[in-house]
């Protein structure tokens, strides 16, 4: 299972865990994974703290740092970006509060409203391009970290230069062939063909249809891996068949000891079915795959305000998803997921997930040798 891409990174098997809980890397790191910590709504100071805890706690062993730098977003934003607050229009302020008012989820306490805000604020400010740049200068201050990857397409040429200057790979997420060419001419690394499937920012293609063509789209030199979908070990066996180097998993995550969700949220997830995974735009302004709820169908319905740009649609969802999550309000509540949240029904361990792959990732070789032979 050891591909060349584990080969390069350093890392036994090539699966690829996203999570923005630092726990979650360790784990995948120390289990022969390698961990790529989400830190798109990190300040460069919480990314600094957590990344000094990973590298304290993964015995040398490499990781990498996902960072989304997008190409549309609020351009006062990030001239503001202490003071996104005054930039929420009040008519979609009034919106969100008038929707949980209705709903009776009474408002945050002043001083907890306050830190919540403070955070959200200062973590949204990364998802613009100058704040993705400083969040890459803190991830390259570690050597351990031996992969940046943009979560949103194609990186800045001077954010890629920068990242290859110091010998780490720069990797960049797609959900097209013709982004994936794009990538790979302006100087991308490694791939990781996302399908509609999958949970946070995606597109609209499936994954059995998506990774062919950006296998064949990125040629023998640039790695891909599989994204989408996956949680078993057969799946792993069948990205692989297509030509990826690895998978890059997401979901699977969240139901663990170790993420970051508390019990109520775990439960929302257990609950979840994968026709409850929907696209919608409330989260971030962009598109994201997320658990359905009242809260995300509020702003499919006529009457609802326009969506905000990046980043100011995080700052105003943020809040709410804070109070949703305070109140215990599973109707309300929802979380980036993909449509394999499915087989996410129970709190286990990172490394016995890891161990359930690996062992089904053996089960389906065998399977499938043994109907060769039988040919």
């Amino acid at each position: 299972m050891r591909t060349p891409i584990c080969h390069r990174l350093g890392c036994a098997v090539p699966i690829f865990a996203f999570s923005h809980c630092r726990d979650v890397v360790v784990e995948v790191t120390r289990a022969g994974g390698f961990g790529v910590l989400g830190a798109a709504t990190f300040s460069p100071e919480q990314l600094e703290t957590e990344l000094r805890w990973i590298d304290s706690k993964t015995g040398g062993q490499p990781y990498g740092v996902d960072v989304i730098i997008p190409s549309t977003y609020d351009a006062e934003a990030e001239r503001s970006m202490g003071d996104l607050d005054r930039l929420i229009p009040a008519e979609h302020r009034a919106f969100m509060d008038q929707l949980l008012a209705d709903e009776g989820v009474p408002p945050l306490p002043p001083g907890e409203r306050e830190r919540i805000q403070r955070e959200i604020i200062e973590g949204r400010g990364s998802m613009t391009p100058d704040g993705a740049r400083r969040l890459v200068e803190v991830a390259l201050r570690h050597p351990q970290v031996r992969m940046i990857v943009s979560a949103l397409g194609t990186p800045p040429a001077d954010v890629t230069a920068q990242i290859r200057s110091k010998g780490v790979v720069v990797g960049a997420m797609c959900g097209k062939a013709s982004h994936a060419k794009r990538q790979r001419d302006a100087g991308v690394e490694l791939i990781v063909a996302q399908g509609t499937e999958a949970g946070g920012h995606t597109g609209d293609i499936a994954s059995m249809v998506l990774l062919p063509q950006v296998v064949e789209a990125c040629g023998p030199d640039v790695p891909v891996l599989a994204a989408g979908g996956i949680t078993r070990g057969s799946q792993i066996a069948a990205a692989l068949a297509m030509g990826a180097q690895g998978v890059w998993c997401g979901t699977v995550w969240l139901g663990t000891r170790e993420s970051e969700l508390d019990p109520f949220e775990k439960q929302a997830v257990f609950a979840a079915r994968s026709e409850d995974a929907v696209r919608r735009r409330a989260r971030t302004g962009k598109t994201v795959r997320m658990i359905r709820s009242k809260l995300s169908e509020a702003w499919e319905q006529p009457g609802a305000p326009a969506y905000l740009p990046t980043p100011l649609q995080g700052v105003l969802y943020n809040e709410a998803h804070a109070r949703v999550v305070r109140a215990r309000r599973a109707d309300l509540y929802s979380f980036p997921v993909g449509q394999a949240v499915c087989d996410v029904n129970e709190e286990i361990s990172v490394r016995d997930v890891m161990l359930r792959m690996q062992t089904e990732y053996l089960d389906a070789v065998e399977r499938l040798a043994a109907l060769s032979q039988e040919g």
